[in-house]
C-alpha cells in the first residue's frame, strides 16, 4: 500500500460504481449488490473502473463495499471462495488501473449495515457494542488489508461506534485508510455531531484522510470545516442529489452534483473529490476538468 494525498494537488475520486453498471443493464438488486458481478460478470466491473480513470478519476474504489462472508454465504459460496473474491475485487480495479497506466485502488470496506441490504447503512445504532463490531469487521479487513490495495476506504459510516471499530482494526493492521462518514446536515446519520465523530482518528497515523460521502451535495461544505480540524487531507465524494423513492423503485428528483460545486469544495480545503451514488464518468470528467482551472 503506497497511496498519500500529494501536499500541493488535487485528486480525482470516482463515482458510482453501481450506478454504472446498472446503467450497462445488470439488475443489481441481490443482496450482494455490485459485488455480485464478482462471481457473475467480472469484466464489467473492470470496464466500469476503466472508465472511470479514463474520465479523469485517479483512484478506483473496488466492488466490495457490500461483500461479506455472511452475504457470500447466503449464496452458497464458501469462505475460501469468499475470500478469493474480496481478492479479486482488488485484482479487477489493479486491471482497470493497468490498462489505463496510473491511478490507485481503494478497498471498500462498506459498513455492517449494507451487508444486510436493509438500509442499516443509513441509522446506523445497530445495537452492537464497538467490540462486536470489531469481531465482524475483522475477517474481511484482514483479507483486503492484504490483497494489494493502496488504500482502505472505510466508507459510508453512519456511526461513531462503528468508526471507532474500523480505526482500531486499522491500526492493528498498520495499513492506510479513510474514513468517510454518511451525514445529514451537520451530524452523522446515527445523529452525533461531526466534530465529534471525527475526534476518533485523533493520533492515528494510519487515518490519511477523512471526509464524507453518499450523502447531498449541500451538505459537503460544512463537513469540510469539521473535517479540516483533525488536520488531515479531506475527501468528498456525494450522491449526485436525486433521492430513491422506495414506492416508485426509482430516483426522483435532478442532480446538484456540478464541478462548479466542485471547485468550491476544493477552495473550502477538500483534496480528494469524487462521488457517489448517481454520479457517471461524464460528471467526473467535467469535475477533472474545473479542478485542473482552478487557483
Amino acid at each position: 500500500m503506497g497511496f498519500a494525498v500529494p501536499d500541493d494537488t488535487v485528486l480525482i475520486g470516482d463515482g458510482g460504481l453501481a450506478t454504472e453498471l446498472e446503467a450497462r443493464g445488470h439488475d443489481l438488486s441481490d443482496a450482494l449488490w455490485s459485488a455480485r458481478l464478482l462471481v457473475d460478470a467480472p469484466e464489467e466491473i473492470i470496464a466500469v473502473h476503466a472508465d472511470y480513470f479514463r474520465a479523469g478519476a485517479s483512484i478506483a474504489t473496488t466492488a466490495s463495499y457490500q461483500a461479506s462472508f455472511e452475504g457470500f454465504a447466503a449464496r452458497g459460496i464458501g469462505r475460501d471462495d469468499a475470500v478469493r473474491l474480496l481478492r479479486r475485487s482488488v485484482e479487477l480495479a489493479a486491471i482497470a488501473r493497468n490498462q489505463v497506466g496510473a491511478g490507485w485502488v481503494a478497498a471498500s470496506v462498506g459498513p455492517y449495515g449494507a451487508a444486510l441490504a436493509d438500509g442499516s447503512e443509513y441509522r446506523g445504532r445497530y445495537g452492537l457494542s464497538v467490540a462486536a463490531l470489531q469481531r465482524w469487521h475483522w475477517p474481511r479487513l484482514e483479507v483486503l488489508a492484504e490483497a494489494g490495495a493502496d488504500v482502505l476506504a472505510l466508507e459510508t459510516v453512519p456511526d461513531v461506534d462503528e468508526a471507532e471499530a474500523l480505526v482500531n482494526l486499522v491500526r492493528r493492521l498498520a495499513v492506510p485508510a479513510w474514513l468517510s462518514y454518511t451525514i445529514e446536515g451537520t451530524r452523522t446519520r446515527a445523529g452525533q455531531p461531526l466534530a465529534e465523530a471525527f475526534g476518533v482518528v485523533a493520533g492515528v497515523p494510519q487515518i490519511i484522510a477523512v471526509g464524507v460521502n453518499c450523502c447531498a451535495p449541500d451538505d459537503v461544505r460544512p463537513a469540510i470545516a469539521a473535517a479540516r480540524q483533525t488536520d488531515k487531507p479531506v475527501i468528498v465524494y456525494p450522491n449526485s442529489g436525486e433521492r430513491w423513492d422506495t414506492a416508485r423503485r426509482a430516483w426522483v428528483g435532478r442532480s446538484q452534483f456540478s464541478a462548479a460545486l466542485a471547485t468550491q469544495w476544493v477552495s473550502a480545503g477538500a483534496r480528494v473529490i469524487g462521488g457517489c451514488c448517481r454520479v457517471r464518468p461524464a460528471d467526473i470528467a467535467s469535475v477533472a476538468r474545473a479542478v485542473a482551472k482552478a487557483p
